[in-house]
């Protein structure tokens, strides 16, 4: 059931994009972690580009209403981190070709 679910989470997270980099969040590499408990409770560890992104304070909201859109999800943490910093190497080879950057 976890595996499913966190495919489907996973899925629901590849609908959000990152304003500026035309690439959802997922490819770009920064959902570090996803954790789902035994009650499916989802907490997620995640980035952004910079620090001093403009969407700082509504990325973490979108990222959470996906995963709650995500049927048989109870509760959603969101937490924000900065370490290890987000940089051009964690973004997805298939987002990398898209981009252009291979």
């Amino acid at each position: 059931m976890k595996n499913l679910l966190e495919s489907q989470i996973i899925e629901r997270l590849k609908t959000v994009f990152d304003p500026e980099i035309p690439v959802n969040i997922y490819d770009l590499g920064l959902i570090y972690a996803i954790n789902i408990d035994g009650d499916l409770n989802v907490h997620v560890r995640m980035t952004l580009t910079s620090p001093n992104c403009p969407v700082a304070e509504n990325l973490p909201v979108e990222v959470r209403d996906a995963v709650k859109g995500v049927e048989g999800v109870k509760e959603v943490e969101i937490e924000l981190v900065f370490e290890p910093p987000w940089d051009t190497a964690m973004i997805s080879e298939a987002a990398k070709l898209d981009l252009g950057l291979i």
